[in-house]
């Protein structure tokens, strides 16, 4: 064993390439100690691995090396011995042989083992993230993200985009989620905010003739976190000018589909688009997991004259449950507690036997409303019938999320079913002053064949606004963008927005329109989202290099924590009493 040497380049290749053409060769690699074993006193075998893959190394003699050390290794390739092949590994034909050892760190025992097949608990993952990302796991993920940053990169520049990089501090805006807040030391009192997306920036780019803008974009968001959402987060932002909602889903399909390719081999079909309406009416979501069937079915005219209390609803709806017959009594219990749960009055359900129906509720059913049940959806002998009666949005979705309850594969799994779910409305409902409330932003150009509902039936109204849905995960949402100032002013208007309010909220937005604003459309999509479900994970964290955790702290550097007395003092900042 030597001391570190000086060598221009202390490697000559990765170890998982090295392979049978390099016979006879004398080379080097360098990487940690994946494993190490001796055969007496006079051999030792080291498995050397780094993120290419790992090649065994024999060195004559004990070597004083334990897992996770860092070493340079130099030694002949020569094919293993008969009998010693290891076909689960790329570099199984061969071995390095009269090695000469260096180390170049030594390490102690590592928090957990970096084997694949050790479970490890995920807050020590993170409390060691630099150790959790030598597992072949994360070296996968990692780096698969950075083939799928590059192609959607290649996909827009194709199509006549320009990257452009747009401010990380921002002006505060009243839209959206909840803002990360940036006091400033030169302007005492005053704040900038971490951009929730670039979104007015780039509608600025528009004004300012870039025609095509996109950008692989951090964003921040002050929200609470779950498996497909993180304070942080990266997203392909697109603006374009004189084009269509078309063409935005053209543009966006071909990145997204390029991206698909490159992971998985295969290239998806054309993505398919569906109104919200149905949807609801079909799914009972705006997210709908096309990846298999339980559609909802309307039963409110089979049972427009019903005797039967539970169904006494402005709507009834129902799903078939294929094989959900044998479910047991807990289970439809539980079903019916989450119903309730969910906002509806509760849930009924019907088993198919070949005798009939099977339910508390069977006996009091007409022979029409028997019959409606049992032909739902070609219900056979050993289906389940379960009926909600509510109003329509509590009916549809109650029963969406009962759907995902009983049949979701994990969001992850194959196969990947896109979908573009378009004309949301316009509008989600009426604040406490009366005034209606945007369902997506102020910004969003209305159907065109409603805007003359904006005045007398708003709720009518359907957007130019669309989201991207795969495996029932939202990826991203985009509209068309009001670029007329008479439409402008209708909507304002409807959300109570006066001139003055509106030049102090949107006013450095809405005198650049004053100077020529092109027709424009744009969309974001979450790269943490597509990137988790291509590389086969339910939860974003597994394809984030740093995470935070569910309750939003970094377990590796302890953040957030205080900072220092000067720093206070110069940020003149003052804090509230705790408690």
């Amino acid at each position: 064993m030597t001391e570190i040497s000086e060598a221009t380049s202390l490697r000559d290749l990765l170890c998982g390439s090295v392979d049978a053409s390099m016979i006879g060769q004398t080379l080097s690699v360098c990487g940690w100690v994946a494993k190490r074993r001796e055969h007496g006193e006079h051999l030792a075998f080291l498995d050397l691995r780094d993120h290419s893959g790992v090649v065994q190394a024999v060195v004559d003699g004990s070597v004083d090396v334990r897992s996770e050390y860092v070493l340079r290794v130099t030694g002949r390739v020569t094919r293993r011995p008969e009998g010693t092949l290891n076909d689960r590994l790329a570099t199984g034909e061969v071995e390095l042989t009269d090695c000469e050892v260096e180390i170049l760190s030594a390490a102690e025992p590592p928090p957990f083992q970096i084997d694949e097949r050790a479970d490890v608990d995920e807050q020590v993952r993170l409390k060691y993230r630099y150790i959790d990302i030598r597992r072949d796991k994360m070296q996968r993920n990692l780096r698969l993200r950075a083939v799928v940053n590059s192609t959607l990169r290649r996909a827009m520049e194709r199509q006549g985009f320009c990257e452009v990089e747009t401010p990380l501090l921002w002006a505060p805006t009243p839209e959206g989620a909840r803002e990360f807040v940036v006091p400033s030391r030169l302007h005492p009192g005053e704040f900038y905010v971490l951009p929730q997306s670039p979104q007015i920036a780039k509608q600025l780019l528009m004004v300012g003739g870039v025609d095509r803008y996109f950008q692989i974009a951090r964003c921040l968001r002050d929200e609470d976190l779950r498996a497909d959402r993180q304070f942080e987060f990266t997203q392909l932002d697109v603006e374009a000018s004189f084009v269509t909602q078309e063409d935005i889903f053209a543009f966006v399909s071909e990145a997204v589909l390029d991206a698909a390719q490159v992971a998985t081999g295969e290239r998806p079909g054309p993505i398919s688009a569906m109104t919200w309406a149905d949807a609801l009416e079909y799914y009972g979501t705006d997210k709908p997991d096309l990846r298999f069937e339980m559609r909802l079915h309307d039963l409110s005219s089979a049972f427009a004259g019903t005797e039967v209390k539970a169904f006494g609803a402005p709507c009834v709806k129902a799903i078939r449950v294929p094989g959900g017959g044998d479910f047991t009594r807990s289970k439809l219990d539980a079903l019916t507690e989450q119903a309730k749960t969910l906002g509806a009055r509760g849930l009924a359900w019907f088993r198919v036997t070949a005798e009939g129906l099977d339910s508390p509720l069977a006996r009091f059913l007409s022979e029409s409303e028997t019959t409606a049940i049992k032909a739902l959806d070609d219900a056979r002998f050993g289906d389940l019938v379960l009926v909600v009666a509510d109003e329509y949005v509590v009916a549809s979705k109650v029963l969406g999320a009962l759907r995902l309850t009983i049949g979701a594969p994990p969001v992850s799994d194959g196969p990947h079913r896109y979908v573009w779910i378009t004309e949301f409305p316009l509008f989600e409902g009426v604040d406490e002053d009366g005034h209606l409330v945007s369902a997506h932003h102020p910004f969003t150009m209305p159907h065109l064949d409603d805007v003359d509902l904006i005045d007398t039936d708003p709720m009518r109204v359907r957007s130019q606004s669309y989201d991207l849905v795969l495996n029932g995960w939202e990826l991203g949402s985009g509209s068309v963008r009001i670029h007329r100032a008479d439409i402008q002013s209708r909507i304002f208007t409807a959300l109570g927005i006066s001139e003055e309010e509106a030049a102090l909220r949107f006013g450095f937005l809405l005198g650049a329109f004053k100077y020529g604003a092109p027709p424009h459309a744009g969309f974001a999509f979450g790269i943490d989202r597509l990137v988790a479900i291509l590389a086969g994970e339910d939860n974003i964290r597994e394809v984030i290099a740093f995470p935070k955790t569910q309750s939003g702290a970094d377990l590796m550097t302890s953040a957030p924590k205080g900072i220092t007395e000067r720093q206070i003092r110069d940020l003149r900042l003052t804090f509230a009493p705790k408690g």
